[in-house]
């Protein structure tokens, strides 16, 4: 039987028409490229590299023309108890580097915004013009108030646009090597401890106190160009944020980490106010080996800055840091029984090595748990912001207990410095149970 033409034809041109809509659908899949999704968030750090490593370098620099300088700050004490500028009392002389100390860490309040806006490089050419200056201005001085106002408040202010950038930007460019990377980068404000210290007594009988302090202004001027050259911000929030992260109030491991930096830094700055004027004063040592024992107390601060980060990349910053804190405490009670000389260099690079430490870590401590690594820089300012107030209670507080009247209260001194340090120790205990738990072999 013939098949039906008039059925044959619907089912030709159907089949036609089905055929063309294929084509065309595999046209439209050739010719449209897929959509490309976009990662959310900012890339992973490189942790390595040479661009990295650089920022290292440029941090190095920062830390040995900032908290370097402040370890120098025991040579100004001597110098200033001498009355050879001007006549105040240990604990007014003492203002000057808590002042100083202070407003580095306070300075990071705004810096910290600032440097999560992108303004990195403006941050760097300000603070190292301000830190410059101070000293200049330093070199020009008579008086006690001019002193206080030169190095305490402009190279105080200075610093901290430096300081919290910096240890801010280094988080961003490393992951598994953080510790490592800023305890090297930290290491600088030893060698600025050792180099500046040497510098000052070397240069103040030959060519005055203020050439002397102009040669620490040059020196400065000269490193600060290899962090403004280098240094390079990683990541910006594609949006400004607020000055002041509210939300770390409410975080308990961040604020009850930051009340222990706060007392840690009293402990902290007796030692680097003192470390020199003490061997002095008691005899132990005659005046060259009393200046020379800051350069002491921070070489071995090198070390301290960086074995321990090392070591904390593995083991994990809070489980680092809470024995490190707990065993300067002891040493720094150690300083009773300081009677000779060579008891004097045993505690200068014992307590330096663990000092070392306590600057050094803090900066991981407060990046680590900053889930929005964008928030660093607010977080970090905050956080050295509530731990600066230990640094200007620390040195006034501390003269205060020392007195002015021979024989001053040594003894007072470290058991202040001592039981301070031991308390931030058992803050950092409940601090690393907070964030993993009373379980021992966890990285934490």
């Amino acid at each position: 039987m013939a098949p039906d033409p008039m059925i044959e034809a619907p089912e030709k041109k159907e089949t036609a028409s089905s055929s063309s809509n294929n084509d065309r659908k595999i046209k439209q899949i050739v010719t449209h490229k897929p959509e490309v999704v976009k990662p959310a968030g900012p890339p992973p750090p490189p942790n390595g590299g040479l661009t990295a490593w650089l920022q290292v370098a440029g941090g190095f620099m920062i830390f040995f023309n900032t908290w370097g300088l402040i370890n120098t700050f025991a040579v100004f004490q001597t110098y200033y108890e001498s009355s050879a500028l001007f006549t105040e009392s240990s604990s007014n002389i003492s203002w000057i580097g808590s002042i100083q100390c202070f407003l580095l860490q306070l300075t990071g309040i705004v810096a910290g915004p600032i440097y999560d806006r992108g303004y990195l490089r403006l941050l760097l050419l300000t603070g190292s013009f301000m830190v410059v200056l101070g000293y200049m201005m330093l070199s020009l001085c008579h008086e006690y108030w001019q002193a206080l106002l030169a190095q305490a408040i402009c190279v105080g202010i200075g610093s901290g646009l430096l300081f919290t950038p910096t240890v801010s930007l280094l988080p961003t460019w490393f992951s598994s090597h953080i510790g490592l990377a800023v305890g090297i980068a930290s290491s600088g404000s030893s060698l600025g401890g050792v180099i500046y210290p040497i510098v000052l007594y070397r240069l103040i009988g030959p060519i005055g106190f203020p050439w002397a302090v102009r040669t620490v202004a040059f020196i400065a001027l000269g490193a600060f160009i290899i962090p403004v050259i280098v240094m390079k911000q990683r990541i910006k929030p594609p949006k400004p944020r607020a000055l002041i992260d509210w939300s770390a109030f409410t975080d308990a491991p961040y604020i009850t980490f930051a009340l222990a930096v706060l007392i840690v830094f009293i402990g902290n700055s007796v030692l680097i106010f003192y470390i020199s004027y003490y061997p002095i004063n008691k005899g132990f040592t005659n005046s060259l080996l009393g200046f020379y024992m800051v350069a002491i107390f921070n070489a071995a601060s090198i070390v301290g800055r960086i074995a321990p980060n090392a070591v904390s990349d593995r083991i994990g910053v809070f489980n680092t840091f809470r024995p490190m804190a707990l065993m300067l405490s002891i040493t720094v009670f150690c300083m009773l029984g300081v009677t000779n000389t060579a008891g004097m260099v045993v505690e200068a690079v014992v307590t330096g090595f663990f000092s070392g430490v306590i600057v050094a870590l803090p900066p991981v401590c407060f990046a680590m748990p900053t889930k929005n690594k964008a928030l660093i820089g607010t977080r970090i300012g905050q956080g050295f912001a509530i731990g600066g107030l230990g640094l200007l209670i620390g040195g006034p507080s501390a003269g205060a207990i020392l007195g002015t009247t021979e024989p001053i209260n040594w003894t007072g001194l470290w058991v202040y410095g001592g039981v301070a340090i031991a308390v931030a120790g058992f803050i950092l205990i409940a601090v690393r149970i907070m964030k993993a738990g009373p379980k021992l072999m966890v990285k934490a």
